[in-house]
């Protein structure tokens, strides 16, 4: 039975064009995988906190040493390590602010790439054979051929990202524009 997490950042709820792409994008899956099962993790209902020092002190420590404070510490990190290593396609929906993706985003990348659980040791991948589908919702079109193009560093940051922890089959769906669509042109 595949496996399938979606991961949403936007904050715009039923007006939100990445969240319009991943209704699609999930009905589309379905229909290819009828006995698959989705995963929805949205991150503007997870209360992901930013890495700390807390955070960090139990991160560092070896998980035999752990208190129970450092155990609460990283049981999110934890439950969202689960969910990506059971997942066999990843999908991360998300807007593009100021050329990037959102800090909620950053903060989800921050507690999911962990050494020993999605990055070995010796700093290769340890996701591979999953694939991923980034689709990205930017008021810039940054497509090839466009003037603006250079400023693309979504697509790159979350490229990097993916290839760090192991996922190199990534595809990526660009929704430039959206802000036309958003002022009605």
């Amino acid at each position: 039975m595949p496996n399938l997490l979606v991961v949403e950042t936007s904050p715009r709820g039923d007006y939100s064009i990445s969240r319009d792409l991943t209704r699609r994008f999930v009905s589309r899956w379905r229909s290819a995988h009828p006995d698959g099962h989705v995963v929805d993790r949205d991150l503007m209902e997870t209360d992901l906190p930013f890495v700390n020092a807390p955070w960090l002190q139990a991160y560092f420590t070896p998980a035999e040493k752990h208190s129970a404070e450092m155990k609460a510490v990283l049981s999110l990190s934890d439950e969202l390590v689960a969910e990506l290593l059971a997942a066999d396609h990843l999908v991360i929906a998300t807007p593009v602010y100021n050329y990037n993706v959102p800090a909620a985003l950053k903060a989800w990348v921050d507690h999911v790439v962990r050494k020993g659980m999605t990055l070995g040791q010796d700093g290769k991948g340890m996701l591979t054979g999953k694939k991923a589908t980034v689709l990205l919702a930017s008021g810039g079109v940054y497509t090839e051929g466009s003037p603006i193009r250079d400023r693309d560093i979504a697509s790159q940051y979350l490229r990097l990202i993916l290839n760090v922890i192991g996922i190199t089959d990534v595809t990526f769906i660009a929704a430039g524009g959206a802000k036309a669509v958003d002022l009605g042109e």
